[in-house]
């Protein structure tokens, strides 16, 4: 704003020189011509007192010669001596006055020539009429009448001579007014050139006013900043956001704020006393380093940041990092900035052994570490060392995870692993199948996390891999084991369950039996009762089909199959398994209630497997209640859909649990039976684990034990009708 102003005034100077200048000429001009007035006007003073002195002068000659005219002529009539008493006094004062008069006028040498020849003439005259008068007694009359005539002709040059002063005075009378008129316009001037002056010296005073009010304005505003700026630098220095010291180029640090001795360990006694000094703070490897940076002070007067080492009082050693200025030119004194790095070195050391302990983590717990970008091509991989049939290195930089050759997964999976690509969302072992050099399947399980800029923007994904080939196996072997134990469970199960069976198989043939010979009947009946022999033989048809379904249940659970995966209903899936077990449960004296939820969603599994576990659930419950007598004995079965699957509730009025036990329950070899293997819960747990489910246990109320499990739910979709098997035998 100063420059602004300066400018401003530069500008402005110029034109306020030139009228500055003119004035003082206008004011110069208006003083020569005051002072030539001033002459002119004390001249036209002293023509104007002296022509009235020369007018006076000529009207007492005139007087006076009337005087002596009248003394001559009254003595010349009378010549009585009084009128010669005052004739030596008037012709004194002509005499005198004639002198006067040529003194007067002897400035005008035209008016100096008539007095002086006035003076001769009356002089002359003067002689003359002594004469006729000393003669008059003689010459009366004549003398008289010369003397009258020799009068006339001084009375006629004083004529002339008042004429000229007249003529004179009225000259002198116009220089008068145009001095007059001078002296107006001298004062119409000056009034002129005292108003321009005041203006001007008004305009300069409330130029200078507002100068000065910006520039105390400005001087408050600097003052301001300077008291805002030292209010900053001293927050700044109180804050202990930084070390700051001030401190002079050859070592002596005479200020510091708490943060500085608190990264050197020393107090502030220390520092006043003058006990710090850069020499004793510098280690000996340190002090080159340091002589640079003073001549560079010297020289430039800053210092670039850079790093050093400090030793504390204690004589351990601080990493800082320090600059500083010099104050200006001419002083020996600056202030310096030092930055604690303790925690950022311990922190980039500790990043170093991250790294270190993260690049061993990927040499031996994973086989790959691997990074994409934006479109999820591979921009970086590393293979653990011992890793064998590795690809060749770089071999699929610059492609999709999907453009290197696979054999597994299909294309749906494919597409959801894309999907969530896509999305940036983390992923956990995914697994994929490529063709090793031996022609074999090696898989491999992937997992990754999406990488974000400081922005939010995606760059990427960074993640590892395991060769799971050998897992891989190893769960098919043990999946193999657990197919076959399941199957050692389902035929012991059957075992228990031979007596129930036999009579489920029985009632239909005995029913066959019954419809044959009523048919037969019929038959024999004369005329033949062809639509009782129709019924008979529908019935009979039927009760094949229901034994047919018994007997395909009871091979399909004790026969060994894969595992698949199916679309089935799950409530019929239940009540083929209660047919089953439905004598068994009238032989015990068991109360069934099934309260199975209309319109429930179809899942997908192994439906032998889920028949399974209910079946297990079923006979474990009749073996539980068989055993009470407490009350009557119910077993309750029952479904129902939820927000995230679909559950099945198993309940029986046993002796129920103890709570320790429910914990162990599903253990493998934990049995509370007398002759159990405790492998029939832990076989039923891991079959709906496979299914991805969960299965617990719980106390009913007021006795007896609550098995429930859940299945998650899929979509509803319209199942095929071969892949739901009706059983008529329910």
């Amino acid at each position: 704003m100063s420059v602004l102003l300066r400018q401003s005034f530069r500008w402005f100077a110029r034109p306020l020189r030139l009228a500055v200048t003119a004035l003082l000429t206008v004011v110069v001009a208006t003083a020569i011509l005051g002072l030539r007035y001033g002459q002119e006007r004390q001249a036209a003073n002293l023509a104007q007192e002296r022509n009235r002195q020369v007018l006076e002068t000529l009207e007492r000659l005139r007087a006076v010669i009337a005087d002596v005219e009248a003394q001559r002529r009254g003595y010349l009539l009378t010549l009585d001596p009084q009128y010669l008493k005052a004739y030596g006094v008037a012709d004194e004062a002509v005499r005198r006055d004639a002198q006067a008069l040529q003194a007067l006028v002897a400035g005008d040498p035209l008016q100096s020539h008539r007095a002086g020849h006035l003076a001769l003439t009356v002089a002359a005259k003067l002689r003359e009429v002594d004469e006729i008068v000393k003669t008059a007694r003689t010459y009366s009359g004549p003398a008289a009448m010369a003397m009258i005539r020799s009068l006339d002709e001084i009375r006629s040059q004083l004529d002339q001579m008042v004429d000229h002063e007249r003529f004179l005075h009225v000259d002198q009378e116009k220089r008068s007014e145009q001095l007059e008129h001078r002296k107006a316009w001298l004062i119409v001037t000056a009034i002129l050139i005292v108003a321009v002056l005041a203006g001007v010296a008004l305009a300069l005073a409330r130029l200078e006013a507002i100068r000065r009010r910006k520039a105390i304005a400005e001087n408050i505003a600097l003052h301001g900043d300077l008291l805002a700026r030292d209010k900053k630098i001293r927050y700044l220095v109180d804050a202990n956001i930084v070390g700051i010291i001030i401190w002079e180029v050859e070592g002596r640090i005479l200020e510091a704020n708490d943060e500085f001795l608190r990264i050197v360990g020393y107090d502030r006694e220390d520092l006043t006393s003058g006990r710090l000094h850069r020499a004793t703070l510098t280690p000996p490897e340190w002090r080159e380093r340091d002589a640079h940076t003073v001549a560079e002070l010297k020289r430039i007067g800053t210092a670039q940041p850079f790093e050093k080492e400090y030793l504390r009082k204690d004589g351990s050693r601080v990493p800082v990092l320090i600059g500083g200025a010099m104050f200006g030119e001419g002083t020996s004194q600056g202030v310096g900035f030092v930055l604690d790095l303790t925690d950022r070195k311990r922190a980039v050391e500790a990043l170093r052994q991250s790294e270190e302990r993260f690049r061993t983590l990927v040499q031996f717990s994973f086989d790959v570490y691997w990074e994409t970008d934006t479109q999820h091509r591979f921009i970086h991989q590393e293979f653990a060392e011992d890793l064998a049939d590795a690809p060749t290195p770089g071999s699929e930089i610059g492609k999709t995870r999907w453009e290197v050759p696979y054999l597994e997964p299909d294309d749906e999976a494919w597409r959801k692993h894309r999907e969530i690509l896509d999305a940036h969302l983390p992923f956990r072992d995914f697994e994929l199948a490529r063709l090793g050099p031996d022609g074999s399947k090696r898989y491999v399980s992937v997992s990754g996390l999406p990488v974000f800029d400081e922005k939010g923007g995606f760059i990427g994904y960074r993640g590892v891999g395991r060769h799971i080939t050998e897992r891989r196996r190893a769960e098919e072997a043990l999946r193999a084991m657990q197919a076959e134990l399941a199957h050692a469970n389902r035929v012991t199960t059957m075992g228990q369950l031979s007596a129930s069976i036999a009579h489920e198989v029985n009632q239909p043939i005995a029913a066959t039996v019954t419809n044959a010979q009523a048919a037969l009947r019929w038959l024999r009946a004369r005329p033949p009762n062809l639509d009782e022999v129709r019924y008979s033989l529908d019935r009979i048809v039927d009760d094949g089909k229901r034994a047919g379904n018994v007997i395909g249940g009871i091979r399909a659970l004790i026969h060994k199959v894969p595992p698949r995966k199916d679309w089935f209903g799950l409530n019929e899936a239940i009540l083929e398994m209660v047919a089953l077990t439905r004598s068994e449960m009238f032989k015990h004296g068991i109360s069934l209630q099934t309260e199975l939820a209309a319109g429930l969603p179809m899942v997908e599994g192994d439906r032998t497997q889920l028949q399974q576990v209910i079946l297990n659930l079923i006979v474990n419950a009749i073996e539980a209640m068989d055993g009470s007598d407490e009350g009557g004995r119910e077993l309750r079965i029952s479904t129902e859909a939820e927000a995230a699957g679909v559950l099945v509730t198993i309940s029986d009025s046993g002796p129920g649990l103890d709570p320790e036990d429910a914990e162990r329950v599903f253990q493998a070899f934990y049995t509370t039976k007398a002759k159990g293997m405790g492998m029939g819960l832990a076989i039923c747990k891991s079959m709906v684990e496979a299914h991805g489910g969960r299965m617990w246990v719980s106390a009913n109320e007021p006795r007896g034990a609550v098995f429930q499990f859940s299945l998650p739910l899929v979509r509803e979709e319209s199942v095929p009708a071969r892949q739901i098997r009706s059983n008529p035998a329910a």
